[in-house]
This record gives C-alpha cells, sequence and structure tokens, in this order.
C-alpha cells in the first residue's frame, strides 16, 4: 500500500494572516484557552515568597490554555483542562492530581520573558501584624502561621478582584450597551456566585484568628467549607466558551477600546479582563498546595494534624472533579468547532474521546500552518478558518486514530537533507523540532512530517502522542481481554506522564 506522504496543493495553502498556537495540554484547571492567561505559579512558601499573590501569568499563545483564542479557545491545550485553561484558556493547565480517573494531560509551556507589568499587590506577612518577641514559637510555628496569613490573605484579596470586575467590567459594559446581558452572561458565567461563598471562607478563617491573631487550627474549618467549591465546575466548564466569545468580541472596536483603557487604569494592575476572569481557577488548584506546606510545619502531636491529611484529600477530590468536567467541556467545545469538507472524516473516535491530550498549532512540511488536536482516541489536523467572527477547524486529510499511529521522532537536520524531506520545510537545510506521525489504518496510509515552534514543545506533542497511542491500544486489548484476565500491576499506567502545563491560546 503506497504512503501518502503530507503535502498539500497550492490551492489548500493558508495565508500567513491566520492565527498562530501553541500547542496546549490539557490539564484545564491547572489549563482553558489561551488566551487564558491564568497558570498558576508554583506555590513558593518560604517566608519571603508571601508577597506573591494568586493572580495568573499573562500569558499570550501562538495560539489553547491554556491562548490564543481560536478566538479565545484555551491554548495547548492539553493539559488538565483547568490549566489549559488557565494557560489562558488557549494554553491549557499542568494540573492534575493523584486522584484524577482519566490518564493526566501534559500541558505544553512556552517560555517567555518576564512581564515589566506590575502584577502582585505589597502584601504583608503574618509576622508584621504581631510581636513574635513576646511568643514563644519556634521557627516552624511561625512559617506555619505565615501560611496560614497568606491563605487568609488570598481570600481577601479575591473577594476584592471578583468585586472589582463586577463594578469596572461586567456593570459599565451593560449600562453603555457595549455588550447585551446575554453575552455579558456567557462571558462572566457564574462569577458572581463565587463571591459569597469566598466571603464566607474569609469570615471563618478571620474568626479563627481571633484577637491575639493566632490560628491554631485550621483543617476543620476548611474540611467543612471545601464541599462548596463544587460550585466551580459550572464557572470553570463555561471559560472555554466564555474564552472564545470573549475574543470574538475584541474584534469589535468599542469592545476592545473599552477593555484597553480598563487594562491601562490603575485599578487593573495592568492585567486584562480574562487575566481578573481566571483567577477563580488559579486559586482553586493553589488550595491543595497551601495545605500540604501548612501540613509540612505542623507538628505530629498537633491538633491540625488530625485534620490536614482529609481536608487535603478532599480539596484534591474537588479540584479533580472540576478538572475532569471542565475537560470534558473543552473536548465537546472543540469537537463543535470542527468542520468536515467530507462525511468520511466523521469517525466515531471524534465523538467518543472524552478529553484533548493537547492541541495547538504545526507546521507541514511545505511550512502551512495546521491547528492540530490530539484527542483522548483520535489526532485530528485542521486549518482555521474564521465565519462570521468566530473560528472553526477545517478537519484537513483524514484524522488518525492514536490505537493506529505509528510515531517518529525526526533528528534536527535531517529533514532538509534525505528522503521525502528533501526541500521540504521552506528549503531550510538545518530544519528543527520535526516529527512524523503516520497511519496504516483502515483506509489508505497516511504520513504527516510536522514541525514544532521549539524543542519544548516538540517534546510536549511527542510525550502527548506517546501517551495517547499507549492509552487507546491499551483499551483496545482490554475490551478484546478475555473476562478473568489479570494485567501485571507493573505494567499499568507505564505511559503516564507528568508534565506541567502553562500554554495559553492565542486570542
Amino acid at each position: 500500500m503506497m504512503e501518502e506522504d503530507d503535502r498539500m496543493d497550492p490551492e489548500d495553502s493558508e495565508t500567513d494572516e491566520a492565527p498562530s498556537w501553541s500547542p496546549q495540554s490539557r490539564n484545564r484547571l491547572l489549563a482553558v484557552n489561551s488566551d487564558y492567561a491564568g497558570d498558576e505559579e508554583d506555590l513558593d512558601v518560604s517566608t519571603d515568597s508571601f508577597n506573591d499573590s494568586e493572580e495568573p501569568l499573562n500569558k499570550k499563545r501562538g495560539t489553547v490554555g491554556k491562548g490564543a483564542p481560536l478566538t479565545g479557545i484555551i491554548t495547548p491545550a492539553k493539559t488538565p483542562a483547568l490549566k489549559r485553561l488557565g494557560q489562558s484558556i488557549q494554553r491549557s493547565i499542568s494540573f492534575r492530581t493523584e486522584a484524577r480517573p482519566l490518564p493526566a494531560m501534559p500541558s505544553i509551556r512556552t517560555r517567555q520573558k518576564a512581564s515589566s507589568f506590575p502584577r502582585r499587590r505589597n502584601s504583608q506577612l503574618w509576622s508584621d501584624t504581631v510581636d513574635c518577641t513576646t511568643q514563644d514559637l519556634s521557627a516552624k510555628e511561625i512559617k506555619r502561621q505565615e501560611i496560614i496569613y497568606e491563605l487568609t490573605q488570598g481570600e481577601r484579596q479575591l473577594i476584592e478582584d471578583l468585586n472589582l470586575v463586577k463594578k469596572v467590567y461586567y456593570e459599565p459594559m451593560l449600562t453603555l450597551n457595549i455588550l447585551t446581558e446575554s453575552e455579558l452572561g456567557q462571558i462572566f458565567g457564574t462569577l458572581d456566585s463565587l463571591i459569597p461563598l469566598h466571603e464566607d471562607c474569609l469570615t471563618r478563617l478571620e474568626r479563627l484568628r481571633g484577637a491575639e491573631k493566632f490560628v491554631e487550627s485550621v483543617g476543620p474549618t476548611l474540611t467543612q467549607w471545601f464541599p462548596c467549591l463544587d460550585a466551580y465546575i459550572t464557572y470553570c466548564c463555561n471559560q472555554v466558551a466564555a474564552k472564545a466569545l470573549l475574543d470574538q468580541k475584541k474584534q469589535d472596536r468599542r469592545v476592545d477600546q473599552f477593555l484597553r483603557l480598563c487594562q491601562e487604569s490603575s485599578f487593573s494592575r495592568k492585567l486584562d479582563l480574562w487575566n481578573f476572569l481566571d483567577l477563580p481557577r488559579s486559586r482553586l488548584v493553589k488550595y491543595p498546595l497551601l495545605l500540604k506546606e501548612i501540613r509540612k510545619c505542623t507538628p505530629a502531636d498537633h491538633p491540625d494534624e488530625e485534620f490536614l491529611p482529609g481536608a487535603i484529600e478532599l480539596i484534591q477530590s474537588i479540584v479533580s472533579k472540576v478538572d475532569k468536567k471542565t475537560g470534558e467541556a473543552e473536548c465537546q467545545f472543540y469537537r463543535q468547532a470542527l468542520c468536515y469538507p467530507e462525511d468520511v472524516q466523521r469517525v466515531s473516535e471524534i465523538m467518543r474521546s472524552r478529553y484533548i491530550y493537547c492541541h495547538g498549532e504545526l507546521k507541514s512540511t511545505k511550512g502551512h500552518k495546521l491547528h492540530v488536536f490530539l484527542f483522548e482516541l483520535v489526532l485530528v489536523l485542521t486549518r482555521p478558518q474564521v465565519s462570521e467572527g468566530s473560528v472553526q477547524f477545517q478537519v484537513y486529510r483524514q484524522p488518525l486514530p492514536a490505537a493506529d499511529i505509528n510515531l517518529e521522532d525526526i533528528p534536527d537536520g535531517e529533514a532538509g537533507s534525505s528522503g521525502s524531506f528533501r526541500g521540504a520545510f521552506t528549503g531550510n537545510d538545518k530544519v528543527k523540532n520535526c516529527f512524523r506521525v503516520s497511519s496504516r489504518g483502515r483506509t489508505k496510509a497516511q504520513s504527516h512530517s510536522l514541525q514544532a515552534n521549539d524543542s519544548f514543545n516538540k517534546q510536549q506533542w511527542i510525550s502527548c502522542l506517546r501517551q495517547a497511542i499507549v492509552q487507546s491500544r491499551d483499551g483496545e486489548t482490554h475490551s478484546r481481554r478475555p473476562s478473568g484476565f489479570s494485567p501485571d500491576p507493573g505494567l499499568c499506567h507505564i505511559a503516564e506522564l507528568s508534565l506541567n502545563s502553562d500554554v495559553e491560546m492565542m486570542g
């Protein structure tokens, strides 16, 4: 059977005006659309790090989050759904917890220069609010109090930011008829309902602190409060569509001008509207980190030690649940954005996929830009098209079922000197960051040679593809396995990867 190398006809070529995306991994909580600017930073709870706020990085993908919007879609999606989201929702989240029922989705992280924008508040430390010399406290207990104080201050700052979003963005845009009430409802989702939840948490934490400004046990209080965070399922599941609509509406001059004026104002701290809308997700994924750090500083005989393990397990299960649901919502959103030139391209694996490992921009051998989606069960190459202000993805060639994919890592330089790569990639003699996917499945063989924008994204794609291939083949094996068969436990989850997802989608 002859292989069909990936060559585009001249009439299939794309213009350079198409938006570019970086691969996004599916960690939507930790990673939905990317222009999602919201990946969570690594938590450093040393006493000199408490000035850091929960604000997400303002990443812009070439894209999907975490991301460039596909008109506002999460950047490389992969990644935990939340994070990808977080990556803006265009560059998606790398946030997976141990309890996650589905395979973790690696997220694609882009390296960016440090922003000159002021992103952090000048926060106090707990030790600035009390006279530590009058209390007989160990260094470990002081650090424990600092982390609890950071938890409390984070709630206060989140409440301030969410109220600011309501008063400075939502209400003026509605009053000035910049957007309709329906459009604002889609973009802001259930944000307003989250404010009372965090006000309740802040009240509880401040009550614990009391007049002496010392917290004995925080575990029981958080264990009682965490279940209300199920409300984040609705909010985070809406983020992919919200980001897409926001990016679409930014094409309107009035909307863009209003948002720019707000971002340039002092109250915004140079954050754009999406940064603010992504703050709740960013906050949610930080709770497990904070609690783990609190526990590290808690003595074995401390009263809190009885409650902290259960509180950590509870919040991790909630975050996993939100991430899973967000990933499913992201997958559904992108499935609906696909358009098929031929009915034969509507393979069942697309509809049966529950989540996306990653997605983003790759180049073909001719240098044409493709937006590639690695769904749970299938790899889909597409060409983005703007229709009536929204982005759709036209499926290019036949989708490749993950179980049938052969993956080949192409060493740098090989593509420009040998085989079917001669003269490919715009004639560059030293072509880099390439890999090949081929399939000898149900129909004629296919082969696609693809180029990532750097070595980091190439490795992210290869890692995601390997995981998808192994998981899909394992799934087929299980479906054909006779009842009573017991696999070697040492071989289970052999392909699971732990990749951070920071990518955001470009809008």
